[in-house]
């Protein structure tokens, strides 16, 4: 029997492109708290780490209860807007049939995400591809980026050794992630970190589009083919 193989996603910025609702999110908490708001991308440079993290990037001179306070409302300015349809999750061109690709090659499939769980069955629901992944990690179940934590329990989850597993994500987090549980990184070109950061930081490979993503995974020798 052949080894299992493990593709492990990130979401936001790599299945889905949900910048305009976590921005939004953000500034609106912020906002309720008096805070100024920065530009945009700033924000979007924080998509992956852990909440609380990220708030203390982006507010560097908030303590530590600022922080929780600012990561709850930023919870609750989401959520109203989930309850409320206007968040905007739209799927990148080509996942369903990347995702389909892997799954019909035997690979098996899992997440490992900065959202919580209840957010991201909520994405992955809307698009029926929730039932598509055999293992999720999210930021409130184990440690966050870039902690190997996700893809350790990932790999324990399935039973996949780290030789056969690989992250797909589209910021340096999830490539440092991927190297520090000792499994390959690749690196996605249309979300929010650019090609040459994800490259520094330990992808083997930076894909353009999901057929290159395809092709650069069944390509990729790392030891082992890790092709059918």
């Amino acid at each position: 029997m052949a080894d299992l193989r493990l593709a492990v996603f990130d979401c936001d910025g790599t299945l889905v492109d949900s910048q305009h609702s976590i921005v939004q999110a953000m500034f609106s908490a912020l906002d309720a708290h008096g805070l100024e708001i920065p530009e945009a991308h700033h924000v979007t440079r924080m998509v992956g780490l852990p909440l609380e993290v990220a708030i203390s990037r982006l507010v560097p001179d908030a303590d530590v209860k600022m922080c929780a306070e600012l990561s709850e409302t930023y919870k609750s300015s989401f959520y109203k807007m989930r309850q409320n349809g206007m968040v905007d999750e739209p799927l990148f061109p080509g996942v369903v049939q990347a995702i389909e690709h892997l799954k019909n090659n035997g690979w098996l499939l899992g997440i490992a995400t900065g959202k919580a769980k209840r957010g991201l069955v909520a994405t992955l629901d809307k698009h029926n591809i929730l039932e598509q992944f055999i293992t999720c990690q999210t930021a409130d179940l184990a440690q966050g980026k870039p902690h190997p934590d996700m893809m350790l329990r990932a790999m324990a989850e399935t039973g996949v050794e780290a030789q056969n597993t690989i992250m797909i994500g589209d910021t340096t987090y999830d490539m440092e992630m991927a190297i520090s549980a000792k499994t390959s990184a690749v690196g996605v070109g249309w979300g929010y970190h650019e090609k040459d950061e994800l490259l520094e930081a330990g992808a083997i490979g930076v894909a353009d589009n999901t057929d290159d993503l395809i092709t650069m995974i069944f390509n990729m020798d790392n030891g082992e083919v890790l092709s059918k």
